[in-house]
């Protein structure tokens, strides 16, 4: 039985969630992380992001929570590692803020925007946009065009 049809998140996600609860959520909408991504990375909306941005937040979340999971469930097969590895110890995601979210057809969209971490005391400003496609309903990202900045 798979955590999409259960409605349970795997331990390691459930862990995640329980810790941040009654936190607001790591993609910067202003609501709690239930109100707001928990719901894409388990339960009966696992994976079902309904847009774009939707989905980035999330991813957003993801990398914060070190939801591994989620990241590469999300990664276009195309363009998807074979695996997926946490950040360097230390590194703290500080914010994002979403630039822009483009529609460019009915399966297909872009996202700018800009996240933030520090590492090792020196902060860092990630400017990125990414571009997304949906098929079968599910959106997923593809792939991206980077530029980072200290």
């Amino acid at each position: 039985m798979t955590s999409r049809t259960s409605g349970l998140a795997p331990a390691k996600t459930r862990k995640a969630i329980d810790v941040a609860a009654s936190l607001a959520c790591p993609c910067g909408k202003g609501v709690s992380y239930f109100a707001c991504c928990a719901r894409w990375h388990a339960g009966l909306q696992h994976l079902q992001a309904p847009d774009a941005e939707t989905l980035m937040r999330s991813r957003y979340s993801a990398f914060v929570l070190n939801d591994l999971a989620y990241l590469l469930a999300t990664w276009h097969p195309t363009t998807r590692p074979t695996d997926c590895t946490s950040g360097p110890p230390g590194l703290k995601w500080l914010g994002l803020t979403v630039q822009q979210h483009t529609i460019q057809g009915p399966t297909h969209a872009t996202v700018s925007f800009v996240a933030r971490s520090r590492l090792h005391g020196r902060t860092y400003r990630q400017e990125e946009t990414s571009r997304f496609v949906q098929e079968n309903g599910q959106w997923f990202y593809v792939d991206g065009d980077i530029a980072n900045k200290p």
